[in-house]
């Protein structure tokens, strides 16, 4: 198929007059996070028709494919033209055509947020502390509250003595009440600096009365200090009363106001969700349990800190409108505020009330239809490996999910690597296809069928079926017949993690304003 192309002043022009675009690295997340342009948003190739429904909401944005000479901006060219999107191009001579027309390559993941918060610390100067100007603190037991930033499971991993799981947007509504005496001290921390940064700069912008100070590189600073972290702690915020909620919603909205964060009314998201010519994204941005208890119609489960941090993830659409809901308001508005100042045309949902949370349960994205193939079930499956050696499964969930517990026995293998790991998986008659999402088989069944010329199962529910019948699991990277490319390890995960990768991980951080002033495409601004 004939695919139209594009180039690097085409790409810079839409970044520069504020236009939609969805610059898509279609690569997998490691060597996306090796180098790549500031706002090339990581879609793989093995999770289109996974992803593109919710992260490209209209099927006529311009849509330009990203690799690196490898051939998957071609492969994802064609898979988003077959699922309906109208104008999708491939950029002519991948990542380094982009460095040879003079455009700048930035170095792991989430970099529009993580440049954006050095951006906000080198205008403001946001205080900070030391990894052992915070330990004597905590050692002569001084009045002082440490709130971790991060999402839970992060902080259950490892967090610093003493400190408190405050997930990012939850800051403004919940400090008051953990540090009701404006006296005491206030250290917020995460793994890094971006989060610690933005969480401690909020406060700041809020009003909140007491000192507040990031720790400085977080738990990675901490560790380099020769400091013990804590592991598996389950410290987390409290419900607060109806006047510390109103104080800080007055708060929050002080902030918005000042960023200009736009108001929409329900009356607005009607209208929106049928716009064909404009691209919004609708997120709710309390708690996973809040919006599981009861949300809007249309609207997705993104925690507003995470949002801030991670935002082409969910809304890779650059230029695009964003709206958020809480019915608190301060979960809404304190992250809208941040959103502004990355040029996001932002909104926050004004008049919620709770008989509006009408759908209850999990966000689902929305998929295209199944390819038709064969399906078989979990016990049936079981059988076949234990009396057929002519039967073999192959996992394409993400490596992670696969060394937690897989079928036993069965190969892990990326769809965007088929190819050559067909070469490590053994020749059989019958192969079996599981995933974590379920769906993920089913869109590589097609394709391995035709790579293979066996028979080609997919296992009904997936390895979740599997484990949910109660049928033996084995854990460990047993059978790789792919490299694990699909998550890249970020220096600050882990509790094991080298201290060389760490320093070089801060040095990093360190020098992205000054990449940001190379690009020049970000219209990032600081209050």
């Amino acid at each position: 198929m004939s695919i139209n192309t594009k180039d690097y002043t085409f790409i810079r022009n839409k970044l520069l007059n504020k236009e939609e675009i969805a610059f898509l690295d279609v690569r997998e997340e490691d060597p996306h996070a090796q180098e790549h342009p500031l706002f090339a948003a990581n879609l793989p190739l093995s999770h289109i028709e996974i992803d593109a429904f919710s992260k490209l909401p209209r099927n006529d944005i311009p849509v330009v494919t990203l690799d690196d000479g490898e051939g998957y901006a071609q492969l994802a060219a064609e898979r988003l033209i077959a699922l309906g999107y109208s104008d999708v191009s491939v950029f002519s001579g991948g990542v380094s055509n982009w460095k040879s027309a003079g455009g700048e390559v930035f170095k792991d993941v989430n970099v529009p947020s993580k440049s954006f918060g050095e951006f906000v610390e080198s205008k403001r100067h946001t205080p900070s502390l030391s990894a052992q100007e915070v330990k004597q603190m905590l050692d002569a037991k001084e009045d002082v509250v440490v709130v971790d930033v991060r999402r839970f499971d992060e902080y259950n991993t490892m967090s610093i003595p003493t400190g408190i799981s405050v997930p990012g947007a939850e800051l403004v509504l919940r400090v008051p009440e953990l540090a009701p005496n404006p006296k005491t001290k206030i250290i917020v921390n995460c793994a890094g600096r971006t989060r610690s940064i933005i969480g401690t700069q909020s406060l700041i912008n809020a009003g909140i009365p007491n000192e507040v100070n990031a720790l400085r590189n977080g738990t990675i600073g901490w560790t380099l200090a020769g400091q013990d972290l804590d592991k598996g702690q389950t410290r987390r915020f409290t419900e607060v009363s109806e006047g510390t909620a109103n104080t800080a919603a007055d708060r929050a909205r002080s902030v918005a106001d000042r960023t200009g964060v736009k108001r929409a009314t329900l009356a607005d998201i009607e209208n929106w969700k049928t716009q064909t010519d404009r691209t919004t994204y609708f997120f709710d941005t309390r708690t996973p349990e809040e919006y599981e208890a009861g949300h809007l119609p249309g609207f997705r489960s993104v925690p507003g800190g995470q949002l801030v941090q991670e935002t082409e993830m969910v809304a890779p659409v650059r230029g695009a409108r964003i709206v958020l809901a809480d019915p608190s308001g301060v979960r809404a508005n304190m992250p809208a505020s941040w959103l502004a100042q990355m040029a996001w045309d932002v909104y926050v949902l004004d008049g919620m009330q709770k008989e509006m949370l009408t759908e209850k349960g999990i966000w689902r994205a929305a998929l295209p239809s199944l390819p038709r193939v064969k399906t078989v079930d979990a016990k049936t499956v079981s059988s076949w490996l234990k009396t057929d050696s002519n039967t073999i499964a192959i996992d394409f969930s993400t490596h992670a999910n696969y060394v937690k517990g897989h079928v036993p026995g069965s190969w892990y293998a990326l769809r965007s690597q088929l190819k050559e790991a067909l070469k490590s998986i053994p020749q059989v008659d019958r192969y079996v296809l599981t995933s974590t999402p379920s769906e993920l088989a089913f869109f590589a069944a097609p394709e391995f069928a035709a790579l293979s010329n066996a028979e080609v199962y997919v296992l009904e529910g997936g390895t979740k079926a599997w484990m949910d019948a109660g049928l033996e699991v084995e854990k460990g990277p047993t059978h790789l017949a792919s490299p694990a490319l699909d998550r890249y390890k970020r220096p600050y995960e882990g509790t094991s993690v080298d201290p060389k990768a760490m320093q070089a991980y801060l040095d990093w951080e360190f020098g992205l304003v000054e990449q940001l002033g190379k690009d020049g495409t970000h219209h990032f601004w600081v209050l």
